[in-house]
């Protein structure tokens, strides 16, 4: 490609006659020259890079736009937490995503592919900078680089499994058309071990810092069952970081809360009073078809499934077992004219934060209606269900509501890719599974947790009087047994991030993905009265525990790249 570019110059030179000997050293207008880079100014301007392409924007990307973004709220869909939404019509590619018809053309694998490696590639590019200048200290930059390029390579890891890895370490050596024969796992904890070394302890919002590294690698240790480990960094971030719960769950998801005690590391969005395209335009799609703002488009509709699982048993604890035995009420097949009563049971409050149903307040918006807010019918799969963790509050809309093309919203509202929430139960999964189980600091962490979402007063005040449903949280008394805690940390996990792009992966690596899923799409079909609502899904098999490699990276590769078993 290079002979045939500098040839093509060359000859529109001799065919014009006017170009100098030096027209190649010209820098083009508008962009800066390496020379001009290499100093502090420009090891910033290219880290500032780097992170502004978590949102999955600000890059070359190919694919599919809104599978970019960093919130990957699109694999919800394929896991037991969310429908696509919206009419089964409506974006055949995602359709085909939800019910496992997987190609590897299919432009969602190939836009978060192309985002992830566009940040990579931003993160590389700060590393081999400060290669190149002889003078200065740029420790902090390294390890803000190592840590970006770790958390994107980590995103790949979860994704594809088997990716290519792409260093300029070497730059004598430097080869971007890499294989990928397997699992990069050491080299994201070499990053993140380096950005540990190179970064401080001190909170910057919207950057690492020593802590969010520690944390990270923790997680790494996590996927790979390296329990000790794990726990042994997870432990130290969960008892000496700053961090902590926020006392209200929903500062997590709103404008007020942003940056707040509770967030490690966060994609700054941002509205602009609706005048820029700084907002989340990942997630456009995930408004009501209509509601109080007349928004589009009706994607990302929470699962009966999903809902069924904030039940509690009347004394305040999780229905571990049994939550698909019995339904939510829902005002599934009712026209928002006809009588409905919502369900009275007793439910744990994060439902009512997690997922908008029938009859109860929406973001401050007033009670939610029902049908007439959903762009799904009854003869879709998507049910009548909405989120409401990524949909701004109604005193807030003016600071977080941004606008983009064909009117469509980019909420200003932060994702929060760790929060301290996730410390703390990814710490106690670590304490139930490690070498020497400790099954106490376990219990420990699950219910901090667990006593937020009791005490929090968003949807019910701390007397539980004018609460929005019956709401009944307790923390658990005791875990008894290796078996009954793995069991109530890996659903605390579900109950606490529901909807916020984490069960798929937790499910694949807890290896029950398979089992989940398949006995979810048979008990959806009897929640969704559609006769042949479960015949439009495939079986969830072991080959979809990887997405596959996008057949246009394995072309462009010339075959070097290899697909994922079972593609």
């Amino acid at each position: 490609m290079k002979k045939n570019i500098i040839y093509s110059i060359t000859l529109t030179c001799m065919m014009l006659g006017a170009c100098s000997d030096d027209f190649t050293e010209i820098a083009p207008t508008g962009a800066l020259s390496d020379e001009a880079l290499q100093n502090a100014t420009g090891v910033d301007l290219k880290l500032t890079a780097a992170y502004s392409a978590m949102d999955g924007e600000r890059i070359g990307r190919l694919g599919e736009g809104v599978s970019a973004g960093g919130d990957n709220w699109w694999t919800d869909v394929v896991a037991d937490d969310a429908h696509r939404g919206s009419t089964d019509g409506d974006n055949p590619e995602l359709f085909k995503v939800e019910t496992l018809d997987w190609q590897t053309g299919n432009g969602w694998f190939l836009g978060r592919w192309s985002a992830l490696f566009g940040g990579v590639n931003s993160a590389n590019a700060v590393i081999s900078l400060i290669q190149t200048i002889p003078d200065g200290d740029f420790s902090q930059q390294l390890g803000e680089a190592s840590f970006l390029r770790g958390y994107y390579y980590f995103e790949l890891q979860k994704f594809y499994g088997n990716v290519p890895f792409i260093s300029v370490e070497n730059l004598d050596n430097l080869e971007f058309n890499q294989p990928n024969p397997g699992p990069v796992w050491s080299q994201i904890e070499a990053d993140f071990q380096t950005a540990i070394d190179n970064l401080g302890p001190e909170v910057v919002n919207g950057r690492a810092n020593s802590w969010v590294a520690k944390a990270f690698l923790g997680k790494a240790y996590l996927y790979q069952e390296k329990w000790d480990e794990a726990f042994t960094l997870l432990n130290e971030v969960a008892t000496a970081s700053p961090y902590s719960l926020n006392p209200e769950y929903v500062s997590n998801f709103n404008f007020a809360g942003e940056n707040s005690s509770e967030s490690m590391f966060a994609i700054q969005f941002v509205s602009d009073d609706g005048r820029s395209f700084n907002g989340n335009g990942a997630g456009t799609l995930n408004f009501p078809g209509g509601g109080p703002l007349g928004t589009c488009c009706g994607f990302y509709q929470p699962t009966q499934d999903l809902v069924n699982a904030y039940q509690t048993d009347g004394s305040g604890q999780p229905l571990l077992d049994t939550f698909a035995d019995t339904d939510v009420k829902s005002d599934y097949g009712i026209d928002s004219a006809d009588d409905f009563t919502p369900h009275t049971g007793p439910l744990d409050p994060r439902l009512d934060y997690t997922v908008s149903r029938r009859g109860i307040d929406y973001n401050g918006f007033g009670p939610n209606p029902g049908k007439e807010w959903i762009r799904a019918t009854f003869k879709d799969i998507s049910g009548p269900y909405l989120p409401k963790k990524n949909v701004y509050q109604a005193d807030e809309v003016d600071a977080n509501r941004g606008t983009g093309g064909w009117g469509s919203d980019w909420s200003g509202i932060n994702y929060n890719v760790m929060r301290f929430a996730d410390v703390l139960l990814m710490a106690a999964e670590a304490a139930v599974e490690k070498t020497s189980p400790d099954l106490t600091v376990a219990l420990d962490y699950v219910n901090q947790v667990r006593n937020r979402a009791k005490n929090m007063t968003y949807v019910q005040n701390e007397a539980g009087d004018d609460a929005a449903a019956n709401y009944v949280i307790e923390p658990y008394g005791t875990f008894a047994g290796q078996e009954f805690a793995r069991k109530a940390v890996r659903f605390e996990r579900r109950l606490e991030f529901g909807m916020e792009g984490h069960r798929l992966f937790d499910l694949r690596r807890w290896g029950v993905a398979a089992e989940v899923i398949n006995a979810y799409i048979a008990n959806e079909s009897a929640d969704i009265d559609e006769a042949s609502y479960g015949t439009k899904f495939g079986t969830y098999t072991e080959k979809f525990d990887l997405f596959p490699i996008p057949i246009n990276a394995i072309d462009q590769s010339g075959g070097v790249l290899e697909q994922n078993p079972g593609y």
